[in-house]
């Protein structure tokens, strides 16, 4: 199949100019459709209402979505600008549609009709998003909330694209000196990454990119403590106001007050109470109680394992002084080592990457689903490391294009993520086109890509994504794959997290990448035996994030936000308040640079990783007991299948807790999750 039969873009003809061009006259053919649905005479129907706004929000998404995938993993200047010209058009065009009274009005008759169960839904799914967004106030709010939208949205796209700034020029330079310790893979990546980039580098043999999280996980691998305490420093500080071009906190408050004016317009006490309110969680207090049941034996898991740690330090090769935070991933990879007989560096060169995504993250896929996957580097990416695949159903139905963009590249955004192009659907497209991001180091030419255990876990976590939406079989294309709640989305893509570790998916991928022998049963049974070890960190980072994004989003309307010079210390005492402030772990994102939530789509909703996993430990469970045949573990088509029919097809087309019910036989269980986090 060519690139036009799949609605593959030829990214090679795409330009910045062309790309907004091609949204301005989109936006202006959504235009004049939402005037002709508005403008008949005849009552509403879904021929003549639902169908037509569901058809023109496809044709308006498609250039939006290709403009997106250049902005977020190709970057740079020309399309840093292409975001600041479209943020304000496309917020204004939102604004226009659902606060639109007639077309509210529409929508409203129609939500009264006899419908089937999938209409009714994405009827009140519409419905839901027209209250959302203030359709149902008074004019001089509606002004108030347009003012409102604008803004945010332009402040969103400017803290992204300083975050991006920021992780680049917080790129350390390294001496060979510097670089004792790490691998000759992990070496040679950072080598390659200085030749690559020689103006950033500056002469320096090395060079290290800052990754979104606050500890960075390859310092683990650095024997000298100075130079993990460099590496520490730099990415805690990165947007602490140490260089005006690299801080968004006089953007971060700004956002943070117009968000609590905007839940007040619409009604609710704060921020935070509105988007649980449009999620799977209903409330602030069911969010609370979650995360309450999770503080105290966190804390207790933490201290526990900072006892370990310290003496272990003192008795290493790379201690020096006194034990730090900048430590502590060295300490705890070293302790794991001694204790499941784990050498990272020996473990890497089992985890080559295709041989992951294709031999393990695709195995996995056809073992439980039936999907087929084929090459196709005829079809070219948008940059030349993207690679291509069709996928099939086992009957050879063509289902669509994965696309693999896994290395790092200058101005692609960081973190890993999932996108997509378009999705299937019975009144939509006919073929999915989804994309996988991940931002790995790429090697010198000729050198093997050699991942880390957590860069493995990704792999698969993402992929769970892209099964969500190459697996949607729905009526409307608005319910199509991962069109779900915030709080719900991630949670098949945490179930597929399970195979990456299941013996026999692991021996299909895990072979060392020059001779191809399989993975030591010794470094199999210590990956197994280590699983929970250092849950506390873990743990704690991520808490400590969740709990940071909901104090800054309940703010009320007129309560003082602190100013941008009070940032590090609001941090400090929310921290404090929820009483996860550690001494020895950071958040996982702290403030300046916590993109998922000033920047991304999880603004009061972080806490979606911890609800999602609750639903994703219970999953699990099912798999490893009743789905299991023979001791597979869940590893087979028809436990698969279960969960496709269930969750995986299902989109947004009903309650997707209705899909989890069906699965388990009943409401979640969060012990599962407090299990396996060892908080139970």
């Amino acid at each position: 199949m060519t690139y036009e039969a799949y609605g593959l873009p030829e990214f090679a003809t795409i330009t910045p100019e062309g790309s907004v061009a091609q949204i301005r006259e989109a936006i202006a053919q959504h235009r004049s459709l939402i005037a002709n649905i508005t403008s008949q005479k005849a009552a509403p129907t879904v021929e003549n209402t639902l169908a037509p706004f569901e058809r023109g929000a496809l044709a308006l998404q498609r250039p939006i979505t290709i403009a997106w995938t250049f902005i977020e993993s190709v970057g740079g200047p020309k399309w840093e600008a292409v975001e600041t010209e479209i943020t304000p058009l496309l917020a204004t065009h939102d604004d226009d549609i659902y606060l639109d009274r007639q077309l509210f009005g529409r929508f409203q008759a129609l939500g009264t009709h006899d419908l089937d169960s999938q209409t009714m839904w994405c009827v009140a799914e519409h419905l839901k998003q027209f209250r959302a967004h203030g359709a149902q106030l008074e004019a001089d709010d509606q002004a108030r909330l347009r003012a409102l939208n604008g803004r945010m949205a332009e402040l969103a796209s400017s803290i992204g694209q300083i975050i991006v700034k920021a992780g680049q020029d917080g790129a350390l330079r390294l001496s060979e000196e510097e670089t004792a310790g790490l691998s000759e893979a992990e070496r040679a990546g950072l080598a390659a990454n200085a030749a690559t980039n020689p103006q950033r580098a500056a002469g320096a043999p090395y060079l290290l990119n800052l990754t979104l999280p606050s500890q960075q996980l390859i310092s683990s691998s650095f024997a000298n403590p100075d130079t993990r305490q460099r590496i520490f420093e730099a990415s805690v500080s990165r947007c602490d106001g140490h260089d005006a071009a690299t801080d968004p906190r006089e953007l971060i408050v700004e956002l943070v007050r117009l968000r609590a004016e905007q839940a007040g317009l619409l009604g609710f006490e704060n921020y935070a109470e509105f988007v649980a309110s449009q999620s799977t969680a209903g409330s602030s207090e069911a969010v609370d109680s979650l995360l309450d049941s999770m503080v105290a034996p966190t804390q207790k898991n933490v201290e526990h394992e900072a006892q370990q740690l310290k003496p272990s330090y003192a008795d290493s090769a790379g201690a020096a002084g006194t034990f730090a935070p900048s430590d502590w991933l060295y300490a705890q990879e070293a302790l794991r080592a001694s204790r499941f007989a784990i050498d990272n560096s020996e473990l890497s060169n089992y985890l080559e990457l295709w041989h992951v995504v294709e031999d393990g993250v695709f195995y996995a896929a056809n073992r439980l689903y039936g999907l087929q996957f084929a090459a196709r580097p005829d079809l070219a990416g948008y940059a030349e490391d993207v690679r291509v695949w069709e996928v099939r159903e086992e009957d050879g139905t063509v289902l669509g294009v994965f696309l693999g963009d896994y290395y790092a590249r200058e101005g692609k955004r960081g973190g890993a993520w999932m996108h997509e192009i378009s999705l299937r659907a019975g009144q939509g497209n006919e073929y999915a086109i989804v994309f996988n991001n991940l931002n790995v180091t790429k090697p010198a030419p000729g050198e093997p890509t050699l991942l880390t255990w957590d860069q493995v876990n990704t792999c698969f976590h993402e992929f769970g994504h892209a099964l969500h939406a190459l697996l949607t079989d729905v009526e409307w294309p608005s319910a199509a794959g991962t069109n779900v709640p915030r709080d719900f989305v991630e949670f098949p893509s945490q179930v597929n997290e399970v195979w990456a570790a299941h013996p026999e998916v692991l021996s299909n991928y895990a072979l060392h990448w020059q001779t191809g022998e399989p993975m030591p049963q010794r470094l199999r049974e210590g990956l197994s035996a280590s699983d929970g070890f250092a849950e506390g960190f873990s743990t704690s980072e991520i808490l400590q994030a969740v709990l940071l994004d909901q104090a800054w989003h309940r703010f009320g309307t007129g309560d003082s936000v602190p100013e941008a010079d009070e940032v590090e210390a609001f941090e400090q005492q929310a921290l404090q308040r929820a009483g996860v402030l550690s001494e020895w772990i950071p958040p996982r994102y702290r403030t300046g640079y916590f993109n998922h939530i000033f920047s991304s789509g999880y603004a009061a909703g972080y806490y979606s990783y911890l609800w999602s996993e609750a639903l994703d430990a219970d999953t699990v469970d099912w798999f490893q007991t009743k789905g299991s045949q023979a001791g597979d573990g869940g590893l087979n088509r028809a436990a698969g299948l279960k969960m496709r029919s269930c969750i995986l097809s299902r989109g947004n087309s009903r309650n997707p807790l209705i899909g989890f019910e069906e699965l388990r036989g009943r409401s979640v269980d969060t012990g599962a999750l407090l299990r396996r986090r060892r908080l139970s």
